[in-house]
């Protein structure tokens, strides 16, 4: 074939090839090289296509073979280095950059930047394989070209400083080699020889990568010094040469040469802090013996750079100086920067780290010692490390195993001193201190060298035995030897410091040899603190200071205690507490049960004035040491500060229990001082003379053991003193008879005020002897003498000369301290006296005083009070008003100004004496506080009056003057006066006891005076108040003892004889009465109490003419006519009692205070007519009308659960608000209130903070004696446990019914026997409440041992008996026999329900047994009998219960289909009347189920179902729309109608009905 058709096939590929037809173009290929085998162009485009074509071997052998055809031409190597760059095989990688190195010599010559292209892969080829001496070649290829290219020298440069950069990895990957290295060089020699300008800083960057280069070249090192030496002259100020080359010579070890001195020299007169330089001379420190400074140069060095080599040399000078926890951390940080490779330098760290922790002698190192051990390579071979390693034992307390190493030691090596050393100190563990001593003097021979065994050689004879620890000389010179030898081992100095402290009593060596010690050591606290304490001893405070604060700066939270505690302990001393405080806080943290600490803590505290935080410190203190008594001490100091003075009296009493400690004496005597003070201050005088009986006696304990002391003496004149505030005859105190100066044999006499007082006079004069100049001593003996004089009013020349000497006393004491304002003011008192009265002077004293304290409230008071005492008003106002300014709370100022108010005829008068009374009690301010409140109660006039209701009601003015009084007559018992308004104020406040002992004082009083009037008041009073106590026989002896000439005496001795039972008398009595009655009003009052006394004997007739004849006055008495109503009600006499309201109606405002009786006696009326609903109406419109009277809240209340029980939810509110209006009515409306709570069923259940049990619990509490509150607790008990039987739940309250019962039984025995009836039928309900209690729990036992104890007391006990058939029923049928009830026993049943004729819920009982019995008969029978008890008692509810109950009854025949129509008629018979007596809910669903029954398909029946179910949720209880639902359902189902099915079952949702949705889906099912 023609070379025309080889072009055409080539010709043909190409264009194929163009088109990407590979294949196609393969096909022509292969033509070709049929006819042309060795066609360089065929094998080029068969390498192309099989390239394209993915088949890279087929393209690799093409190209190949082309190459191998034509090597030097480009297509096929540019073929190749394609098909490699695409391909991911790892031989054409390998392959690759021989490629591009054919292709950089073919580009050449041709094309230039191909060339440059090509190198550049060539280089990242290079550069990825870190073939570093092929990529020098690389780059001294591409730099020949540029530079035969015509390359500029810039250019250039920069192609040497990049050549050189790309080289300088070699250093970093440890990739070197010989020639590498030298490519390295000669690429930065070129490139220094290029850079211009010299010097520069570009110049400086490529010196300093230079020096950089040749510094990681330690066959360089020559060339590195010349280079170096070489940038220094160009560059004098730059550090970096230097540092290299101080770092050459560190890591060559020869710091100390001459160069390397130097060069550091040079280096730190360049930069002073470089750290070459605090390594370097660090090091040649070590290696100079200058430990200290290497160890400071080095950490220096260290902080700035992590130089391996360091840590050893720091750790190995940390060693040297036996600062063995520092070098065991140096050489830890060592360990952890070393290179890997570096094992010699390990090695060395880890022999140092074992030899630091082995000699810190620490047994939580010593672990850490054998681990080290452990990891140094064939350590059981070296002796020394083997040696350490016993130590280590011997630190843990492993005697045994360090024995076992130094007799193996001994045996290898026996001329070692460590192993003798060794042995030495485990005989020292082992208390064989001769063998340790034989030990110790054969190491020190055999190292006599070596500091630590003559140490150990000292420190065994300071303890060694008895005759060397009185001769201490041999231990001294063993220390001093060690200290000779090394220098730096502390705890030689600090035995020196011991021995020149305690043997040779030289302070200042031994402060010297403390302070050496603690200088080497910071750590050694024993030697610091000693050094502090012998600076602080010879006053060097300077010393002491500097070594505390340089321990503290460097001390951790929880550190240094001690240099944290004595320097708190010197703040305390000169006083600056806040730093005291913050110290011994520090200080605590490092050793919280410290109790010193915490005392010392305490004591600064206390000095701040930080009480609360004071009394805690000492508290733990205590804790901690519960021996120590000053911190018990110093928490009852504090109490006793804060006022807190029978907390005080308690910590007091826990030391002197224990010690005679005179502190602790004193303390409780002042603090029970102190107590009676504040209880005289309150007029609670007995228990403040047994508070002062033992202060005397604590103090003088006190004195007998110290009676040097003056605070002694003139504490117990001030509790002596301190009688002269209580009553004479309350003054009787008990005293040791050596204080008292009486007979010894007794030890202990009663003293009068007087004597008492003469004692107190003794131990002030006791007090002068040891203590003349102090004038307060001399201002009490003259209060006393002052006291004295007081009690001596009858002697008017003894009391002259007792205010003589008392005057004499205060001027000496104002002579000695005319500053002293309470002098002045004391003398000025003294001067007003009734024996004295020097006015003109007491005045001057009272205005000395001010002028020593303008803000003298007790000065200006007096003051105030001497203008009063002459008159001037004015003068005593200002005086009075400048004291209230001064002291708004002193009580005296204001019984001034109060008394200005009283002269003046001010209104604010009573206001003033009351605030007096809020101030405190005062005898003036109480006093007349009760004048006013008396007055104005007696003042009627006013009682209407905006004045009366602030002053009286408002105020609680009675309760406050009968407490204040009640105080002022615990003091002051000879005041009858007082004694009268006393009673007075207890009348008002119902305090009858209470009124007749004050009344029955004053008439005591007043009967050895001449004072007849007041006598006869009093005896009125008196009587009067026996009357309303019950005492009528007393009552009529009192009256009988007055003139009888006033009416209220003879209506009150009327009264007295009527209650005692002598009505002929008492009759004669009202006679008299009305004939000294002075008006109409009188008149009739006394008629109606004597047709009450007619009616009391039967005269119904004559009784009602006197209440007539009443009505016929022309002011007739609202009582009367209240008293005529009820004797029409009494006697069922409804037009008498109805024609009686009526004209009580007609009196209108007139019959106001008789609102309460007239709602009662028409409520009664209306209950009377069978107008139940009306009833609650009534009361409800009073109630409106007159909402301010707690009274008519209070009987809304009590009516609404018996005869309008829907409505007790308003019953409860409305007793609320009875109870918030009045506390008296208050009382008795909680009980009403929790009734009404009952009646409506809301238990704890339905709300736990408003429920019955709540509300009677408070009722019991309020009335603790009222059986009635103790029944309805009871009741609400049942209610209680009921609710947890309905829901499910556990009764809580279960046990009580015994209980409950015998507290109603003990209250009702001690009321009176107006009560007695009613009572006792309240205790027969609590019976039969307790039993059905009791056989709701299923306690029939029980209940049946209650009845029959209560029947052997009484046998006839009607209630008892019913109760315990009713028990004997109900086991009866709980049998489970399922026998019938004999005819023997439903007659007992029925006996014993006719013997409580009016229970009808016995009635209820009998019927619901003859239903359970099938005798329907008999049980309508016993229905229709309740019925009509209930309608002659006038019980609506159980009227309305028992119609219900008859209904219900038909109503299950009527229900279950049997025939005829009685039982029907019977349902609609008894739900008529229950709805004609009121609303009943019950009832109208009894009647839709009626006509469920008997017509379910009817329109009617769904109309009454549907009323029920769709009514308002408040009018029914939820049972009766839930039952009227099912049934409304059934029907609904039975007519088919979805529509109200659905309207009943979305109401069914809404109210959450689920059981009625269940039920519509089983009758959907069933349907």
């Amino acid at each position: 074939m023609s070379s025309k058709e080889v072009k055409a096939a080539l010709k043909s590929a190409k264009e194929a090839i163009k088109s990407k037809e590979f294949k196609e173009a393969l096909k022509h290929c292969k033509t070709v090289l049929k006819l042309e085998k060795n066609n360089y162009n065929a094998w080029v485009f068969i390498g192309l296509a099989a390239s394209e074509l993915e088949q890279p071997d087929q393209a690799q052998t093409a190209y190949r073979k082309a190459v191998e055809l034509e090597p030097e031409q480009l297509l096929a190597w540019q073929g190749l280095s394609n098909l490699y760059e695409k391909t991911d095989q790892w031989d054409f990688k390998i392959e690759l950059p021989n490629v591009y190195q054919k292709l950089v010599e073919l580009y050449a010559s041709s094309d230039k930047n191909k060339c440059y292209e090509v190198i550049g892969k060539l280089q990242e080829i290079h550069q990825s394989d870190k073939e570093y001496s092929k990529l020098a070649k690389v780059w001294l290829q591409l730099i020949q070209l540029r530079q035969d290219d015509g390359a500029d020298k810039k250019a250039l440069l920069q192609l040497w400083r990049q050549m050189a950069q790309l080289l300088s990895n070699c250093l970093t990957d440890n990739e070197q080699d010989t020639e590498t290295q030298k490519h390295l060089s000669t690429a930065f020699e070129k490139a220094m020889a290029l850079v211009e300008p010299t010097p520069g800083e570009e110049h400086r960057k490529l010196s300093v990568d230079y020096i950089k280069c040749l510094s990681k070249l330690p066959e360089e090192e020559d060339k590195m010094k010349q280079a170096c030496e070489s940038m220094l002259s160009l560059y004098p100020a730059q550090s970096y040469p230097l540092e290299v080359l101080c770092s050459h010579y560190l890591q060559k070890g020869s710091p100390c040469s001459e160069e390397a001195v130097n060069c550091l020299s040079r280096l730190r007169n360049l930069v002073p802090d470089n750290a070459w330089c605090n390594l370097g001379f660090g090091t040649k420190a070590l290696q100079e013996g200058r430990y200290n400074d290497a160890i400071q140069d080095l950490a220096q060095g260290l902080k700035k750079m992590n130089f391996h080599p360091a840590w050893h040399s720091l750790a190995e000078a940390q060693l040297k100086v036996h600062k063995y926890s520092d070098c065991s951390k140096s050489c830890a940080q060592g360990l952890k920067v070393c290179v890997p490779g570096d094992k010699e330098l390990r090695i060395r760290l880890l022999k140092l780290r074992l030899e630091a922790l082995v000699r810190s002698a620490e047994e939580k190192d010593a672990e850490q010692a054998l681990e080290t051990f452990s990891w140094i390579p064939d350590a059981d071979k070296d002796p020394l490390l083997v040696a350490l390693k016993g130590r280590a034992y011997l630190n843990k307390g492993k005697v045994f195993e360090a024995l076992k190493v130094s007799s193996q030691l001994a045996a290898s090596n026996p001329h070692l001193a460590q192993a003798s050393a060794l042995e030495g100190l485990a005989h020292v563990a082992e208390d064989k201190k001769q063998l340790a001593e034989q030990s110790f003097l054969k190491a020190s021979a055999q190292s006599p060298d070596c500091a630590e065994y003559f140490f150990l050689l000292g420190q065994l004879y300071w303890t060694m035995g008895e005759e060397t620890r009185k001769d201490r000389s041999k231990a001294h010179s063993h220390f001093l030897k060690a200290a000779k030898l090394d220098p730096y081992f502390g705890c030689v100095f600090r035995y020196l410091g011991h021995y020149y402290r305690e043997v040779a009593n030289d302070s200042g060596r031994a402060r010297g040899c403390y302070r050496k010690a603690f200088d080497l050591d910071n750590n050694d606290a024993e030697s610091g603190a000693a050094a502090v304490d012998l600076s602080m001893a010879n006053e060097d405070m300077d010393t002491a200071l500097a070594i505390l604060q340089s321990v503290i700066e460097k001390a951790t939270p929880g550190s240094a205690k001690w240099a944290w505690m004595r320097r708190g302990l010197y703040y305390l001393k000169i006083g600056q507490h806040h730093l005291a405080i913050a110290d011994l806080q520090a200080a605590l943290r490092a050793d919280p049960d410290d109790w010193v600490c915490w005392e010392c803590l305490g004591e600064a505290y206390l000095n701040r004035q930080s009480f609360t935080a004071a009394l805690k410190a000492f508290g733990k203190a205590h804790i901690l040491q519960p021996t120590s008594i000053y911190s018990v001490y110093q928490a009852a100091a504090i109490k006793q500060t804060l006022g807190k003075f029978k907390e005080a009296v308690a910590e007091y009493l826990q030391i002197t229990a224990k010690h005679d400690y005179v502190p602790a004496l004193k303390g409780l005597g002042e603090c029970q001082l102190s107590l009676a003070k504040s209880l005289m201050e309150d007029c609670r005088d007995g228990g403040a003379i047994d508070l002062i009986e033992q202060a005397l006696l604590n103090l003088f304990k006190a004195v007998k053991l110290r009676s040097d002391l003056s605070c002694l003496w003139k504490l117990l004149g001030d509790a002596c003193s301190a009688v002269s505030t209580v009553s004479p005859k309350r003054a009787q105190v008990r005293m040791p008879a050596a204080l008292a100066g009486l007979d010894p044999q007794v030890q202990v006499h009663v003293l009068n005020q007087a004597e008492t007082l003469r004692v107190g006079e003794r131990c002030y004069t006791r007090a002068l002897k040891l203590m003349p100049e102090v004038a307060s001593l001399w201002h009490d003996l003259g209060l006393n003498f002052y006291h004295q004089a007081r009690l001596t009013c009858d002697a008017e020349e003894a009391q002259s000369l007792l205010l003589e000497k008392a005057q004499q006393c205060l001027r000496k004491a104002v002579m000695m301290d005319g500053g002293n304002h309470n002098y002045w003011n004391a003398l000025g008192v003294i001067n007003t006296s009734k024996g004295l009265e020097n006015l003109a002077l007491a005045q001057h004293c009272f205005i000395k005083s001010i002028q020593v304290e303008p803000n003298n409230v007790v000065a200006w008071t007096n003051l105030g009070t001497l203008y009063l005492k002459k008159d001037n008003i004015e003068l005593a106002h200002e005086s009075f008003k400048i004291a209230q300014s001064l002291e708004p709370l002193y009580v005296n100022c204001w019984i001034g100004q109060a008394l200005i108010a009283e002269t003046v005829g001010s209104y604010d008068t009573m206001d003033l004496f009351r605030h007096t009374t809020e101030l405190s009690t005062h005898t003036e301010g109480v006093k007349g506080y009760a004048h006013w409140v008396c007055s104005t109660l007696l003042d009627k006039s006013k009682r209407d009056s905006e004045l009366y209701r602030y002053n009286i009601i408002q105020m609680n003015a009675i309760s406050a003057a009968q407490v204040a009084l009640s105080k002022y007559t615990e003091r002051i018992q000879s005041d009858a006066v007082a004694f009268i308004m006393l009673g007075f104020l207890a009348e008002h406040l119902q305090l009858k006891r209470q009124a007749v002992q004050a009344y029955h004082r004053a008439v005591e009083l007043l009967e050895s005076t001449s004072f007849g009037e007041q006598l006869s008041f009093a005896r009125s009073n008196y009587a009067r108040a026996l009357c309303a106590c019950g005492r009528w026989r007393e009552a009529v002896d009192v009256f009988n003892s007055t003139p009888l000439e006033e009416l209220s005496d003879l209506s009150g001795l009327a009264l007295a004889y009527c209650k005692a039972g002598l009505i002929p008398e008492s009759i004669g009595a009202y006679e008299r009465a009305l004939a000294a009655a002075s008006s109409e009003k009188q008149t009739a009052y006394v008629l109606t109490a004597l047709a009450l006394l007619q009616h009391q004997q039967g005269n119904v007739d004559s009784a009602k003419t006197l209440l007539f004849k009443c009505s016929m006055l022309k002011e007739p008495a609202p009582e009367s006519l209240l008293c005529l109503c009820a004797l029409g009600l009494v006697h069922n006499d409804t037009t008498l009692a109805a024609a009686a309201r009526t004209e009580l109606l007609k009196q209108g405002s007139s019959c106001a205070t008789v609102i309460e009786q007239r709602c009662l006696l028409t409520c009664t009326l209306l209950a009377l007519q069978g107008n139940y609903s009306a009833v609650q109406r009534e009361a409800s419109r009073a109630v409106h009308s007159y909402p301010g009277n707690s009274s008519l809240w209070s009987l809304l209340s009590k009516l609404v659960p018996k005869y309008y029980p829907r409505k007790a939810n308003g019953g409860a509110m409305a007793g609320h608000v009875a109870c918030l209006s009045s506390m008296t009515q208050g009382k008795r409306a909680l009980l009403y209130s929790g009734v009404n709570q009952l009646a409506c069923g809301r238990h704890s259940g339905e709300d736990a903070h408003r429920n019955a049990l709540k509300t009677m619990q408070r009722a019991v509490l309020l009335c603790p004696d009222d059986p009635a509150a103790w029944a309805g607790l009871m009741a609400a008990c049942h209610t209680e446990n009921t609710s947890c039987y309905l829901s499910g739940s556990a009764a809580r309250r279960q046990g009580l019914e015994q209980t409950l019962m015998s507290v109603v039984s003990e209250k009702v025995h001690s009321l009176e026997e107006i009560e007695r009836s009613l009572a006792q039928s309240l205790q027969g309900w609590v019976l039969q409440q307790a039993v059905s209690g009791l056989m709701l729990s299923g306690h029939l036992e029980q209940a049946e041992a209650v009845c029959s104890q209560v029947l052997n007391v009484s046998p006839e006990h009607p209630a008892a008996t019913l109760s315990l058939r009713q028990v004997q029923c109900l086991r009866l049928l709980e049998s489970g026999d399922g026998t019938l009830l004999s005819e023997s026993a439903l007659e007992q049943l029925n006996s014993a329900v006719m013997l409580n004729p009016n229970n009808i819920a016995a009635w209820h009982w009998l019927a619901a047994v003859y239903i359970s019995q099938g005798l329907l008969v008999q049980a309508v029978m016993v229905l229709r009998q309740s019925l009509q008890l209930a309608s002659q008692l006038g019980q609506h509810s159980s009227q309305v219960g028992s119609l219900l109950r008859l209904s219900l009854l038909a109503l299950r025949p009527s229900m279950a289909g049997v025939p005829g129509n009685d039982w029907k008629d019977l349902v609609r018979q008894a739900t008529t009347e229950a709805l004609k007596l009121g609303s009943s809910p019950v009832a109208l669903l009894f009647q839709a189920l009626l006509q469920f029954v008997t017509k379910m398909a009817a329109r009617e029946t769904r109309r009454l179902l549907e009323k029920l179910v769709y009514s308002p949720s408040q009018e029914f209880s939820a049972t009766v729309p839930q039952v009227a639902s099912w049934y409304l359902l059934r029907h609904l189902h039975f007519k088919n109608d979805d529509e109200l099915i659905h309207v009943l079952l979305e109401h069914a949702k809404l109210n959450g009905d689920q059981r009625l949705l269940d039920f519509h889906s089983q009758l959907v099912s069933l349907s």
